[in-house]
């Protein structure tokens, strides 16, 4: 997905693989470190789910903390307010800088709601948005004197790094897997910000949000005059401060009050607004229950493309597979089923076990149990296919793959 986003946008970047989570001092570590091979100066860290709809508005703010950042100083942006949010953690706004920033007297904790409203009329604080500007050896010289061990850790993954080209897009940069399981998990504000001497914040005026809870989704759509917010094909009757989310088939609410209603491809969900912050709970208990949607999409993201599990049943399984043009799947069997595909769209090069051959609309063929194949789109157009796989077990890890392009085993 983030190498079709830089495409979209038509840049490319080096993108960094952590093999486990290790929070954001240790990603913003490989970051730094990582830039240090092209001579970049100046990095910006933005969290990946913020919702920005002023981009002008933010760019200014990040020119504005330019100046102090080239002198040494952290730079963070903070949010003006506007409500006593208990899902946030503060910044408290001290003295104007001879810069465009401000000095921080202290970072706040997400607030109770009593602290909360407190805050706000003190004035001064704004939310902390966890976004960062800082030169690259201003960044690796904190971690040096606060966090030496995480720096070490994230050198010693660098050095045992490799790297593959996936596309003019995108090279995919993977730190060794066992230094970089050894780092400590911290995040960069407990590991360095509440302890650097030389931090700076912007405030920003602009739209921000951090699209943090199914509240803050629905604040992103209009309201109608009875206060339900409604996203997609859903309908509301008698109804009154509703969200629907249904992008995919019609949801009615009729007579509701105060709920979310968010229909996906994997699973629905009906809450009570008030109830919004307790979704991970209820994610909690889906994984304890080892329910297969709490972890996974039934739409799957895939380097080459991506494939929908659109039925399954006793020893059957329906797919949608799109391959991107010039992509391919691996060199790959399978020892417990076998495939029939068909092409809906496109042209498929197919390869099953000595033969090779093109594939187009409306034909198919069949890969038996055992069998070497593999999919490539030789085209200009994305390929779509539909697999139905029989056999006795269907899951995802039956598969042995004897060449790949993108690195997996």
């Amino acid at each position: 997905m983030v190498t079709d986003a830089l495409q979209d946008a038509q840049v490319s970047a080096d993108v960094i693989l952590e093999p486990v989570a290790r929070n954001t001092a240790a990603a913003m570590a490989l970051a730094a470190l990582q830039a240090t091979h092209y001579g970049h100066d100046l990095l910006l860290f933005c969290p990946a789910d913020h919702h920005i709809p002023d981009v002008q508005a933010f760019l200014r703010s990040i020119k504005d903390g330019i100046e102090a950042a080239n002198s040494g100083a952290i730079v963070t942006f903070g949010v003006m307010p506007t409500f006593p949010s208990t899902a946030y953690g503060y910044i408290k706004q001290g003295a104007k800088r001879s810069d465009a920033s401000y000095c921080v007297e202290c970072f706040i904790e997400k607030p109770n709601a009593e602290k909360a409203q407190a805050l706000l009329l003190s004035g001064n604080v704004l939310w902390n948005a966890g976004i960062f500007l800082c030169k690259t050896s201003t960044l690796i010289g904190a971690l040096e004197r606060l966090a030496p061990d995480i720096l070490r850790a994230t050198k010693m993954a660098m050095s045992e790094s490799t790297s593959e080209v996936l596309s003019e897009s995108a090279r995919f940069i993977r730190p060794d897997s066992i230094c970089f399981a050894a780092c400590r998990s911290q995040s960069i504000d407990y590991a360095v910000m509440e302890r650097y001497e030389n931090v700076a914040v912007v405030p920003f005026l602009g739209g921000w949000s951090d699209v943090g809870s199914w509240n803050a989704v629905a604040d992103l759509t209009e309201a109608d005059p009875d206060g339900n917010r409604i996203h997609g094909q859903g309908l509301s009757h008698q109804a009154r401060n509703t969200f629907i989310h249904a992008p995919h088939r019609p949801v009615v609410a009729l007579g509701t009050k105060d709920l979310f209603v968010v229909d996906t491809p994997d699973a629905i969900l009906v809450a009570h607004r008030d109830y919004a912050e307790q979704v991970k709970d209820v994610v909690g208990r889906l994984e304890k229950a080892q329910c297969a949607q709490a972890v996974t999409h039934r739409k799957v993201a895939r380097p080459w493309g991506w494939f929908d599990s659109v039925d399954s049943g006793d020893r059957f399984q329906v797919k949608r597979i799109g391959v991107k043009p010039g992509a391919s799947l691996s060199l790959q069997r399978h020892l417990h089923r076998a495939e029939h595909w068909v092409v809906v769209k496109g042209t498929a090069e197919v390869t099953c076990g000595k033969d090779t051959f093109l594939l187009s609309e409306n034909q198919s063929t069949y890969i038996p149990i055992g069998e070497i194949h593999r999919l490539r789109n030789p085209g200009m157009v994305e390929l779509e296919i539909i697999e139905i796989q029989s056999g006795s077990y269907l899951g995802e890890d039956d598969i042995t793959r004897y060449e790949d392009r993108y690195g997996r085993e």
